[in-house]
């Protein structure tokens, strides 16, 4: 099915929800209809992109990360919208409604499964809070708070070209989040048009507010902007990368941080990154990274380590003092001497992956993690991130916002594989080791249902017809990315959204009147 496709520097993509049977001409029809609704509604200035244009594709294919989602082989949507106004936002969503067309949004472009303003940022140093439209990425926002200011920064993801629509809707964690939570628990004020063209802010939305922190956007509505408090992080912070083979222990040295590593200080993330790495004898090996930020001097951590996680060996020469925004560039492999407008590159060349991730909640036993790098191995090219819990996501309560993965819960996994082969075969050789990979693991994550994160989009996760979408099949996904959140999420959108306008193969259908 195509879409309409809107991009704030955002993206709308239109699709038809006529049936396939009524062809070209009901399309195109669809769309003559809708152009005529822009210029009832005095919004004829939006930018719209058909087929037809030389500069459809370009602007289609201009943040798709995924080359799996490019080709002759994926639905292409009708139309394109690049609103440059809030209004134009609002007459896209009435006139797609009124002439049976769909909408997605895109603003960086990051969806795992590919589903899916410059914005300006308004940073207010004095009062520690920050506006930022949905279409900005988060290099942009961390490149404005670092201009005002280095000793304020905001607990997102580490991928300057992650668009901040939809990380924070779908929770937006990254290695501040021990010591600040995610994204969401730092947001306190959003901009929505829902289904009737409305633009609804958090004194006029009610529950939709928690719903769109965690349960994702693209269910609701259209995100404008977010208002998000800043958080405050000392002048000089250090940041580290211990590497270790087997051979050096890392077995032993990774099943240790399974034991300390939600437990440490709230100033310290270690993340561990069991990756295949082939060596220069052209060897593939596992080799285990610990990846960590503090918020605070080397010599300090030093001293902690040495007495909290003494098997890491960590020594002041391995930790790199720098300003928080430094630390960005650190995660993001960048050099951190680059100058900082590096972050507000948004182009990335794209590549063929393929992501899954899992939630942990009990120690993984030493004996079990040889037959897991046994299938990693297996897998070729690829990494698994384990990130830590504990600190401030043990204490804020699960039912604060939408995002429902809190305490109990030691780290979340993504596992992670590439390739450059072009072609279905390719594909499926690596999405098929990956799947190997994720199924080794099963018997040490969580069950009934088996958990996920919603930004790291999974289609295996489960999917529904969006023409004629299923309660049962949305539980399916919908309790694996919200646990027991799902039905309150359904019933919000029956509020917000009855007649399920905003929709897509994972997203939340209204709460049948039958249960």
């Amino acid at each position: 099915m195509s879409n309409l496709l809107l991009i704030i520097r955002l993206l709308l993509l239109l699709s038809t929800s006529a049936p396939p049977s009524l062809g070209l001409a009901h399309q195109s029809t669809s769309i003559s209809a809708f152009r005529h609704c822009l210029q009832n509604h005095n919004r004829s200035d939006a930018v719209l992109y058909l087929p037809t244009n030389s500069s459809f594709l370009p602007v289609l294919n201009a943040y798709i990360h995924n080359k799996r989602f490019i080709g002759p082989a994926t639905a292409k949507p009708l139309a394109i919208v690049t609103p440059t106004h809030e209004s134009h936002v609002q007459a896209t969503v009435l006139c797609a409604k009124a002439n049976n067309l769909q909408i997605r949004t895109r603003s960086g472009g990051h969806d795992y499964e590919g589903l899916s303003y410059r914005s300006p940022i308004e940073l207010d140093v004095e009062t520690e809070t920050a506006w930022v439209e949905a279409g900005a990425t988060l290099g942009e926002l961390y490149y404005a708070i670092a201009n005002k200011t280095n000793t304020l920064a905001f607990p997102a993801g580490v991928c300057p070209s992650i668009g901040v629509g939809g990380h924070f809707a779908g929770g937006g964690y990254g290695n501040l989040l021990r010591k600040y939570g995610l994204s969401v628990d730092n947001v306190i004020d959003a901009r929505v048009v829902n289904a009737r063209g409305e633009i609804l802010n958090r004194s006029t939305m009610g529950d939709l507010f928690w719903a769109i922190r965690g349960g994702g956007g693209a269910s609701f509505g259209v995100i404008l902007s977010w208002k998000v408090k800043l958080v405050r992080v000392p002048e000089v912070v250090t940041a580290f990368q211990v590497d270790r083979w087997l051979d050096q222990g890392a077995s032993d040295i990774f099943y240790r941080w399974q034991q300390v590593s939600t437990n440490l200080s709230k100033d310290i993330f270690i993340r561990a990154m069991p990756q295949v790495v082939t060596t220069p004898e052209n060897k593939t090996k596992v080799m285990i990274s610990f990846v960590g930020e503090y918020l605070g001097r080397t010599k300090d951590l030093v001293r902690y380590l040495s007495r909290s996680f003494p098997e890491l060996g960590f020594r002041e020469v391995d930790g790199k003092e720098m300003s928080w925004v430094e630390t960005v560039l650190f995660w993001a492999m960048i050099p951190v001497n680059k100058p900082l407008e590096v972050l507000l590159n948004r182009k990335s060349e794209p590549s063929y992956f393929k992501s899954k991730s899992d939630y942990v909640t009990e120690i993984i036993p030493r004996e079990a993690l040889p037959g897991i790098w046994d299938a990693l191995l297996k897998v070729g090219p690829c990494f698994t991130q384990w990130n830590p819990y504990g600190g401030r996501m043990a204490e804020i309560d699960t039912d604060e916002a939408a995002y429902a993965h809190r305490a109990g819960y030691l780290f979340k996994v993504q596992y992670y594989v590439w390739w450059v082969e072009d072609g279905e075969e390719a594909e499926a050789r690596h999405v098929g080791a990956l799947d190997a990979l994720h199924e080794a693991v099963t018997p040490y994550v969580t069950k009934e249902p088996r958990e996920a994160y919603l930004n790291y989009r999974d289609l295996e996760n489960g999917v529904n017809s969006v023409e004629k979408p299923e309660w049962s099949k949305a539980k399916v996904y919908g309790e694996k990315y919200f646990k027991g959140h799902f039905e309150r999420l359904a019933k919000i959108k029956a509020e917000f959204d009855p007649e399920n306008f905003f929709r897509d193969q994972q997203s939340i259908p209204p709460f049948p009147h039958s249960h």
